[in-house]
């Protein structure tokens, strides 16, 4: 089928007005799925006409069957004929019910006939939406690529049978559901019709959709809670479709179960494929097969992979059999969502009636995946996305969850996202549920399909119209706010690939407004032989709001690079409250030798290289950025230097070595004559920390310090990049502050960086070792003493501490933070530096180091006394240590610690 755009061009030519009769009552189309797109909708935004395509043919449904003899809308009837018709010159059918539009057709010259049922395949039929009998003729006859024009309203058939069985009984649903469109009971408003110039907008929520508590309860009768600690840990689900539902939500709103209509049929998806074969789960397993079924008689297929899913069925009286795909003869068919059968084949099978069964997780696929969006390339997703349903990859806690109250079950995406736009007052729990599901729902790629492109559309309006708020340290907002909830969608709209370019106006933060038109080529290494991905600095700022247009030869996107946009890259979705938007950093896969990634808040461009990768020298082009001011110590002249930060309009900006690279704002750096002195200081830092951690220099790769508004957790915290608060930024990039005054809070981070699971005791250990690289560098490179370099570390406070912890009886639970250093600094104290660096060395060659504290503790103990050769077995008691039976006795051959600070004369002072 043509793209929904070029479509709608088709049946819109020449039409310049809506010439609708005024006697007939439409009925509201609903639209779901991926195929279906609207023609005609009113001044209340309702669907009135509709089109489509399922299998290999075409449809166009009609609000009213009174539309289809109105000689008024005769130029867009002879246009959908014609969009219709894949085969020139095949028959174009009419139901005797609607023999006005034989002659409306051929006074056009199309030679059409009143037929009572449709022709030949490639034709064309046109008939009204009441034929139950005809309704599968019609399906085949569409799906093996035939066109259909079919009118008809249901709003009167449902006060003739029942309201809730429009969707799934009304006669016209059953041809065109299968499509995504459905006859609703919903009369349609014939006040106002617009022509559009492009598809137009699908409703945000529409009220036939809103009830599913029928089905909820069905799917959970006889069940008080659902147990999902089956072993495996579950993804969340996301739940978008207009008819798709939550069934097991967790306290938070997080999604285990859900299930959907779609089509003429119907799916249950579980979290994780462990939760259909669980014993536990059996009386939800049983409910749902009959709901799947309809309570109808039929073969159940049971995929070879879920073999353990049949003794469950059986057990509850359900005939099954184990299948190793899919067959037509199944009613009902179950599956894990990791692929292994084409989406279409298993999409086609509920839409005309199937039950499918499915489950699976995604936060496993996105790891092996880095980059790419579990929401548009995990297997189950290319299946379940259509349907309204989706696998996050983000994990659930498992747990004994209650079934959903009504009002916790009552949450929908579509009903949050239309009470968030209406301004409306919403629970908080809501609200935050509402982040999450716009991030992932904006993930799936909307390209021209109208199910995605409208909500794209429906929240770039709404962003316009609301503004975003111009956050900053001085104007902060709170997290569970709704200004918070508007950084956030604005920030994952412009993610998706929307122009959000209008957003940023008027902020006032007054960055970078300026990208130069020409291209900048940047050569970087593509190869990294470290452990972990690299980093690589463009030396080029992209300007909020803007997008960057990335090109590079075709050799080079097989490689797994990646293209970065800032270096800010904590995500404060869990502060209080925020000074700063959530997240401010894009990245994107370097897949095609062409991409354009836009950012809604801009950043300092870097190409991510994955490790292992031996590509080379890599040229790059960039489009819309500008130059940022960047200094590479051995590279860059004090000429260049001050040459690239007069005018530089990029807000940050970089000092570099092979060692460490810090970024800060451009207006620190502007007084910063010449940093070639700074960089050699941090330069013999970054050696000591090296020599300590016993490993080698140069590093792989470089350190990177990051200065920010605000970030994750505490003053500073370690990581790559170590994050910390601008208010840090005056001792990072200057010399003199770092030798008068020492930097014990980023050596400290560097520390947390160098500490190693095989020798780290955690938590007693983590706030500890990490001290141990702030005492060496403060000492051998700065030539601060211990005593001097932190407060904590004079001779009266330790000596308070060491006296405290054995007044206490020397409990482990009391062996932390300083007191934990304290036992390091007595050993190098008495031994020198040489043993722990000669230590630290061993443990990069050991294998199978222990996991829990009391081995690894043991372990230390008889290595280190090994590396100094005294029974260190006394010392380590006196602070605490669980010093094992086997561990002393392999130890009592070595020579007595005479020195033993923490000796017999101490403790019995104590």
């Amino acid at each position: 089928m043509a793209t929904p755009a070029a479509a709608f061009q088709e049946l819109m030519n020449g039409v310049t007005s809506w010439d609708v009769p005024q006697t007939p009552v439409p009925c509201e189309l609903l639209l779901i799925g991926e195929a279906a797109f609207p023609v005609m909708v009113n001044g209340q935004g309702q669907v009135l006409i509709a089109a489509s395509s399922y299998g290999r043919g075409r449809l166009v449904v009609v609000a009213h069957e009174g539309y289809l003899v109105a000689s008024g809308l005769a130029p867009f009837l002879v246009n959908a004929v014609h969009w219709l018709c894949l085969s020139p010159g095949a028959p174009v059918g009419v139901h005797p019910s609607l023999a006005p539009l034989v002659s409306i057709l051929q006074e056009a010259g199309v030679q059409a006939q009143a037929e009572a049922e449709p022709g030949e395949a490639g034709g064309v039929y046109c008939t009204n939406a009441y034929s139950s009998t005809m309704a599968e003729t019609l399906l085949r006859f569409v799906k093996r690529g035939a066109g259909l024009l079919i009118g008809g309203q249901a709003w009167y058939w449902a006060t003739q049978h029942s309201h809730d069985k429009v969707l799934s009984e009304f006669p016209g649903n059953l041809v065109t559901s299968v499509a995504g469109v459905y006859f609703t009971d919903t009369y349609g408003d014939k006040g106002r019709f617009k022509v559009s110039k492009k598809v137009p907008k699908i409703p945000l929520h529409s009220r036939c959709s809103e009830d599913f508590s029928g089905d909820q309860q069905a799917l959970l009768e006889g069940l008080l809670e659902l147990d999902i600690r089956t072993g495996g840990v579950p993804s969340q689900l996301l739940v978008h479709g207009a008819l798709a539902f939550p069934v097991g939500l967790d306290p938070n709103l997080g999604c285990f179960l859900a299930a959907a209509h779609y089509g003429r049929g119907r799916v249950v998806l579980a979290a994780h494929e462990g939760l259909l074969c669980a014993p536990k789960m059996g009386p939800f397993l049983l409910n749902a097969m009959r709901w799947l079924s309809r309570d109808q008689s039929g073969k159940v297929g049971v995929n070879t992979d879920l073999k353990n899913l049949c003794p469950l069925l059986s057990a509850g009286g359900l005939a099954c059999s184990l299948e190793s795909r899919l067959s037509g003869e199944m009613s009902v068919y179950c599956c894990k969502a990791y692929g292994g059968q084409e989406p279409r084949e298993l999409q086609e099978f509920v839409a005309e009636g199937g039950g499918l069964l499915i489950g699976g997780q995604s936060w496993w696929w996105a790891s092996q995946h880095p980059g790419r969006s579990a929401l548009a390339s995990f297997p189950g997703n290319l299946i379940l996305n259509t349907m309204g349903l989706s696998i996050m990859p983000q994990t659930l806690p498992q747990g004994c969850f209650p079934t959903p109250t009504p009002k916790t079950r009552g949450y929908h995406f579509r009903r949050a996202l239309s009470a968030f736009q209406e301004a409306s007052s919403m629970d908080k729990s809501w609200l935050a549920r509402l982040d999450l599901d716009v991030k992932a729902f904006l993930q799936i790629p909307a390209g021209g399909t109208p199910a995605y492109a409208s909500l794209h559309r429906l929240l770039r309006k709404m962003l316009c119209q609301a503004s975003l708020p111009a956050v900053s340290k001085s104007n902060p907002v709170a997290r569970d706010s709704r200004e918070a909830s508007l950084l956030c969608l604005a920030t994952v709209l412009a993610h998706s690939g929307t122009d959000c370019s209008q957003l940023t106006q008027g902020l006032g933060n007054g960055t970078c407004q300026c990208p130069v038109e020409y291209p900048i080529t940047v050569e970087i290494n593509g190869t990294n032989p470290g452990s972990g991905e690299s980093w690589l600095s463009t030396g080029l700022y992209l300007p909020e709001g803007h997008s960057v247009e990335v090109s590079l030869s075709e050799a080079a996107t097989s490689a797994g690079l990646r293209v970065q946009v800032g270096c800010h890259t904590d995500d404060l979705s869990h502060a209080t409250k925020l000074c700063r938007a959530p997240v401010v950093t894009q990245h994107c896969c370097v897949d095609q030798p062409q991409i354009t990634i836009p950012c809604l808040w801009g950043g300092l461009l870097y190409v991510i290289v994955p490790r292992g990768s031996s590509l080379g020298p890599v040229p790059i082009n960039f489009r819309g950025v500008v130059p940022a001011p960047r200094y590479r110590r051995g590279h860059t002249s004090k000429e260049e230097w001050r040459r690239c930060l007069q005018g530089s309009p990029a807000p940050w900006g970089e000092l570099a070595t092979d060692n460490i690279i810090l970024t800060v704002p451009t207006t620190s750096l502007c007084s910063l004559e010449d940093p070639e002195p700074l960089l050699r200081l941090w330069d013999d830092m970054l050696a000591a920390v090296a020599t300590l951690g016993a490993q080698p220099f140069p590093f792989c790769r470089p350190e990177r310090i990051v200065a920010d508004v605000q970030i994750s957790a505490g003053w500073m915290h370690s990581g790559y990049p170590i994050m910390c608060h601008l208010e840090s930024v005056q001792e990072l990039t200057s010399e003199t502050f770092i030798r008068t005054k020492g930097l014990w809070g980023p050596v400290h981070e560097l520390g947390h960086n160098q500490q190693r699971p095989g020798w780290e005791f955690p938590p007693h250990t983590t706030e500890a070792t990490c001290n141990l690289w702030s005492v060496y560098v403060h000492e051998s490179v700065l030539g601060i003493p211990r005593a001097h370099a932190h407060p904590a570390l004079k001779p009266s406070e330790r000596k308070k501490r060491i006296e405290a912890h054995l007044r206490m009886g020397a409990p482990l639970s009391n062996w932390n933070v300083w007191t934990a250093l304290e036992t390091y600094l007595q050993l190098q104290e008495a031994f020198g530096w040489e043993p722990f660096i000669r230590l630290f060395a061993d443990y990069q060659t050991f294998s199978a180091l222990p996991t829990d504290n009391v081995s690894k503790m043991n372990l230390w103990v008889k290595k280190f006394s090994e590396q100094v050769q005294k029974n260190l077995v006394p010392f380590f008691r006196a602070w605490g240590w669980p010093v094992q039976k086997e561990v002393a006795e392999s130890l009592a051959g070595l020579p007595e610690w005479q020195e033993n600070p923490m000796g017999a004369d101490l403790l019995s002072q104590e």
